[in-house]
């Protein structure tokens, strides 16, 4: 992808705010380590809800949502997918193209209905509203903040005969908590904002909302947040990040213990009980490197292709069409824009040069009289935020066709002169032996660390093999260091020069050091 000086992008039409990036200061030798991620899944552990309450949370639309267990997160995993990712087109850039987050994902790998009204609402509740809803005035209100401890301290356990006026108050109770943990994080790390808790005031009503498109507008402005060398932090729905990495990209990904059954919906809970948390040996340079050097051997463009449908999705089936709408994501007063038209891959398509993308208003302003589908209501809006909300009312009627055959090549020619090719410098071949090296006597000290007397004689003839094939492949590694030297060495006689150390010399010095 050109050459490997300049890491672009040549042509700044596209990616315009390349000097605010993080990769701009990685590549000046900035690093900012591994940003801090905000979800607080574990502490939903500690709710418990009787009969009645499942039930009204299946009709807000969270039933599928809330059978997703905590998935330990990858911090590093997640900060090097942010560094690729790239608000100007809300996709990440890999070096195999753009590929992104879209509403497909939310509704197979979270559950959460994508087709719906807006999540929209009173940005601003009075305070007879706690009362009515929750039949508590939170005491500690700024901001238009709750702390989701008061929350969970109060409501989470629910008398099993409670009249229904206080199950429905504990279950909004409930389902604040839930989106102030998961899809709606903020990176204040333990509040959550009031304006969702009019749209839990009726379970009915509240199912009628795309909870899943308004994640995924939330978790597009925290990761061009994040993207943004500035910041530290990330919020929103990471474990949505995360899986949609694991299904994609083969990179960091868990192993299993057993392959799982087939039948398990939300696909998230493929990772339920999983080894997924940080990792000691998979720090957030091997994640960039591995990305930076992404095949697409390495890619999973139609992870879902296979998937068997029960008779209960056949409606989270049909509103998958919106996968490839042109449209924009709204989740109160964010807009953002889903662009499946540069990612059509990831539904079998060929990707064609995408059009420019028109740069549009991220920040919706409207009254506090809440919002819904009606043709009158949109008409009321005025300026941008009419041309934003009327596209997700139109947004059956803006599915991308399917495409006919293109030259792709034609496609990465444009991809490489727009694109940012990668983030980390090209490691030099001394710096790349010497993590070699480290890693070798890794293996080592843990092998002979292990006494004969802990181990049986199968294991140990195991971990001997173990040892002489990491000796092996280090003084490949050797070999071919010493192979490129010659290749760039100037052809001068060295005659008065003594014998150069053989490259198995050099291996059993390391390996015996």
């Amino acid at each position: 992808m050109g050459s490997s000086g300049d890491p672009g992008p040549v042509d700044k039409s596209v990616l315009y705010d390349q000097e605010n990036h993080i990769s701009s200061a990685i590549w000046e030798g900035q690093e900012r380590n591994v940003l801090r991620c905000h979800e607080h899944t574990s502490m939903l552990e500690q709710w418990r809800l009787t009969p009645k309450q499942i039930e009204l949370v299946e009709k807000a639309g969270f039933g599928y949502f809330t059978m997703i267990p905590t998935i330990s997160l990858d911090n590093a995993l997640i900060s090097a997918l942010v560094e690729r990712w790239r608000k100007e087109t809300n996709t990440f850039h890999l070096p195999v193209g753009e590929m992104t987050i879209t509403l497909e994902d939310v509704a197979l790998i979270l559950g959460l209905p994508i087709d719906g009204k807006p999540v929209m609402g009173v940005t601003r509740p009075a305070g007879k509203m706690y009362e009515n809803l929750l039949g508590k005035v939170p005491e500690d209100l700024t901001g238009g903040m709750l702390k989701l401890t008061w929350l969970k301290e109060r409501f989470s356990k629910c008398p099993e005969d409670a009249p229904i006026e206080e199950i429905e108050r504990h279950t909004r109770a409930y389902l604040l908590y839930l989106v102030g943990c998961t899809i709606f994080s903020t990176t204040t790390g333990n509040k959550v904002s009031a304006m969702y808790l009019p749209l839990f005031k009726n379970f009915d009503e509240a199912g009628k909302f795309a909870w899943g498109a308004a994640a995924l507008a939330f978790l597009y402005r925290a990761l061009g947040n994040a993207s943004l060398k500035s910041q530290s932090t990330i919020s929103g729905s990471l474990t949505l990040l995360q899986c949609w990495s694991y299904y994609r990209l083969n990179v960091g990904n868990p192993k299993f213990n057993q392959e799982p059954n087939d039948g398990f919906f939300p696909l998230a809970l493929r990772w339920k009980g999983r080894a997924t948390g940080p990792r000691s040996n998979s720090n957030i340079v091997t994640y960039r490197k591995a990305l930076d050097s992404l095949q697409p051997s390495n890619v999973k463009w139609l992870p879902y292709k296979d998937l068997n449908y029960s008779p209960e999705l056949e409606d989270i089936k049909e509103s998958l069409i919106l996968r490839a709408s042109e449209t924009v994501l709204i989740c109160f007063d964010k807009a953002e824009r889903h662009l499946p038209d540069r990612c059509l891959r990831q539904f079998g398509m060929f990707q064609p040069i995408p059009k420019d993308v028109q740069r549009w208003e991220r920040k919706i302003r409207f009254s506090d009289q809440g919002l819904d589908e009606t043709k009158e209501t949109i008409l009321q809006l005025k300026g941008k935020n009419q041309a934003e909300l009327k596209e997700w009312i139109d947004r059956r009627r803006r599915i991308i066709p399917y495409e006919k055959i293109v030259d792709e090549s034609m496609y990465m020619e444009w991809y490489d002169r727009i694109t940012r090719k990668f983030v980390g410098r090209p490691e030099s071949l001394e710096s790349e032996f010497q993590r070699i090296v480290t890693a070798m006597r890794e293996i080592a000290d843990i092998a002979d660390s292990l006494s004969n007397d802990e181990i049986g004689f199968r294991d140990r003839q195991s971990l001997d093999e173990i040892k002489n094939t990491a000796l092996s492949s280090l003084m490949d590694v050797v070999e071919g260091s010493k192979r490129s030297r010659r290749k760039i060495a100037t052809k001068r006689k060295r005659e008065d020069d003594p014998s150069p150390t053989t490259g198995k010399d050099v291996a059993l010095d390391v390996w015996m050091y």
